[in-house]
Formats: C-alpha cells, sequence, structure tokens
C-alpha cells in the first residue's frame, strides 16, 4: 500500500471517481488507499461537490508550508502522555474531525469538539483551544456556543474561577436528548398544519404521516438513549462476585 501524501495525479483520479458517483471506499479501492485518507482529502478540499483535484493540491503544500513556518524552532510534536505517537494522535484528530464534518457539525465546531473529546480531562479553558487549534478566543467562543446548544458540551468554572469547557461520558445522552427536543417540535408544527389545511386534504394528510413518523422515532431514541445510559453506569458484575458465597435467602 502506498504511503505519504497523496500525488497530484491521486487526486484527479479521487476528482474522477466523485464525478461518476463512486463511494469513498471505491476510489480508496482504485488508490490502494485507506478510505479514511480518502473522505479526509475530500472534506478538507471543497466536499464531494466542490472538490477540484489542481486546488486540493495547492491547498494541500500552502497547509504543509504554514505548519512548517509556524512550527517553533527546535521543537518537534508535542509529546504525548502514555507513549502515544504524537503524529498518530494528530491524524486521528483530523479523521475525527472530518467524520463530525461528514455528520453536519461544521468545521470550527468540529476541530473544538475533536480537540476536547481527545484530550484526558475531557475539558479545556477557551484560551488552551484557542492555543491548540491556532485560531481566535472569538471563534471558540462561537464554536462552543453552537456545541451547546446541541448538548455537547457544557461549562463549569475550576478553582481559579476560570470557564473550562467539558466533554464527558454522558456527552452523545445529552446530544440525543437534545436531538429528540428539536425532533418533537418539528412534529408539534407539523400537526399543527393539519388544522390549518384541513384534515383529509392530501396536503394535511402528509403532514399527519410526518407527525407521527417523527413522535415514533422520537419516543425511541429517547428510550434507547436511557437504556444504554443505565447499561453502561451500571457496574458490571466480576467473577468475584458471583463466587462470593450465597446470598441472602439462597442456601
Amino acid at each position: 500500500m502506498p504511503g505519504g501524501r497523496l500525488t497530484q495525479q491521486e487526486r484527479r483520479q479521487i476528482a474522477l471517481g466523485l464525478a461518476d458517483d463512486l463511494s469513498y471506499a471505491e476510489i480508496a479501492r482504485g488508490l490502494d488507499r485507506p478510505t479514511s485518507t480518502i473522505t479526509r482529502e475530500v472534506m478538507r478540499n471543497g466536499g464531494p461537490a466542490g472538490y477540484r483535484a489542481d486546488l486540493a493540491h495547492r491547498a494541500t503544500e500552502h497547509r504543509a508550508q504554514r505548519r512548517r513556518q509556524s512550527a517553533p524552532r527546535g521543537t518537534g510534536a508535542s509529546p504525548q502522555p502514555y507513549g502515544r505517537d504524537a503524529e498518530a494522535v494528530r491524524a486521528y484528530e483530523e479523521l475525527f474531525t472530518t467524520v463530525m464534518m461528514e455528520s453536519g457539525v461544521p468545521k470550527m465546531m468540529s476541530r473544538v469538539m475533536a480537540c476536547l473529546t481527545l484530550t484526558d480531562s475531557g475539558s479545556l479553558t477557551a484560551s488552551e483551544l484557542a492555543q491548540r487549534l491556532q485560531v481566535s478566543p472569538a471563534s471558540i467562543s462561537k464554536a462552543v456556543a453552537f456545541l451547546e446548544s446541541q448538548g455537547m458540551v457544557r461549562r463549569e468554572q475550576d478553582e481559579r474561577r476560570r470557564e473550562r469547557y467539558v466533554v464527558d461520558d454522558d456527552v452523545w445522552y445529552r446530544s440525543m436528548v437534545a436531538s429528540v427536543r428539536t425532533t418533537l417540535q418539528v412534529a408539534a408544527v407539523a400537526r399543527q398544519g393539519v388544522g390549518i389545511l384541513h384534515s383529509g386534504t392530501p396536503a394535511a394528510e402528509r403532514l399527519e404521516n410526518i407527525a407521527r413518523f417523527l413522535d415514533f422515532v422520537s419516543e425511541s431514541i429517547a428510550r434507547a438513549a436511557e437504556q444504554a445510559r443505565d447499561i453502561l453506569r451500571a457496574k458490571p458484575v466480576t467473577a468475584a462476585d458471583d463466587t462470593a458465597g450465597p446470598r441472602p435467602g439462597q442456601g
């Protein structure tokens, strides 16, 4: 399997594959590259509709040059705890960001979410985020406001009264609950239209079906999220527990 950066010819093949409506996996197989490489390449350079091979190649060279110029002299990649490979962590953070973007989260919000999720502490201040991502505090503030509205980040104050942005084990539960609330609002508006468009008419029936579908899906998601959280929070039974002897009431 070829390694290193994509060549200009490979980028042209990616563009041809996108024009032929091939999936990322199909394009990756044709180039003998990981699917994640193709996904990241396309999403960083205009998305499926806006990808242009020559522009992507020049943009990649420009980013590489900018990184070399901004890197502190005499230092390499930031040291990682637990003996982690710093380059592998950086590449994974890019992949995480790309997948978030594919799910519909804007780029800066995806970068902030990836940065927070991959820290062992699960929390960073605005200045720490700005320094890590090399962006302005205003960009961080806007990204956090969006993520907070989606239930994906919460705020807390540390012992120095600094505001910290936090992701924890309940982050996806809260995100699902926020999504359910939004979906239920759409269902309510759809049902409101039934009376306005007169029940029994084609348009009103369409709105009623939309409302019924969204109600059912929302209820299912909310129930599944509650069950999953309870299961994941439950203390697993260990072998020691099973062999500790008879429980009260047992012989």
